[in-house]
């Protein structure tokens, strides 16, 4: 098999309940159909030792951005592709509102270098409702304050021929991923399928 000429990234952001860890899961099985090497980086949040949803403070955001890296680094050298489930840019938002829109770290810059990293950024738009997983909020007010503060950041840290945005109900098991693979293989000027996959 011929391996890619380097290795891609693809990030599913956006707020929570949004069916982001669906979606990642379903295009990493459709790298691993194309006969190309994966590896899925799952969303830190839920490691957080510092607190998480509208109680979350700057400190515990910023140990959730950090770890976002930290487990992007180790990752991506692995296998071809890595499916991030989130990304520094939808963690970004989620850390300007606990510190009440303020850069209190200057991370700033790592997160508009970070964000130059992923190869494309698949963001999930919240059309539908939230459900209750005994971790993360049910608040509407919330998840929309983080929509809108990642509608103003997402397009200064990912230029838009980078970006596809999908509604999260369209997030189902007869979606095709195939076409979005496809382009992220093109973006590495490479065959999406292997030799030996037929």
């Amino acid at each position: 098999m011929t391996a890619w000429p380097r290795r891609a990234k693809i990030a599913f952001v956006g707020s929570h309940g949004i069916r982001k860890t669906t979606a990642a899961y379903a295009f990493a099985h459709t790298i691993q159909r194309a006969g190309r090497s994966v590896e899925f980086a799952r969303e830190v949040v839920r490691d957080n030792p510092l607190g998480i949803n509208e109680s979350a403070t700057g400190e515990a955001q910023l140990w959730v951005l950090v770890s976002q890296v930290r487990q992007e680094l180790e990752l991506a050298p692995k296998a071809e592709v890595l499916v991030t489930d989130r990304g520094v840019v939808d963690n970004y938002a989620y850390y300007l509102r606990a510190c009440g829109g303020v850069d209190r770290f200057d991370i700033e810059p790592l997160v508009g270098n970070w964000g130059a990293t992923y190869d494309l950024v698949v963001r999930l738009m919240p059309d539908i409702p939230l459900r209750e997983d005994g971790i993360r909020t049910t608040n509407n007010a919330f998840r929309e304050l983080i929509e809108g503060i990642l509608d103003e950041v997402l397009p200064r840290f990912v230029r838009p021929e980078r970006t596809v945005t999908l509604p999260a109900s369209t997030i189902t098991d007869a979606f095709d991923w195939w076409p979005i693979a496809e382009r992220l293989a093109a973006m590495v000027g490479a065959p999406l399928l292997a030799e030996d996959v037929v």
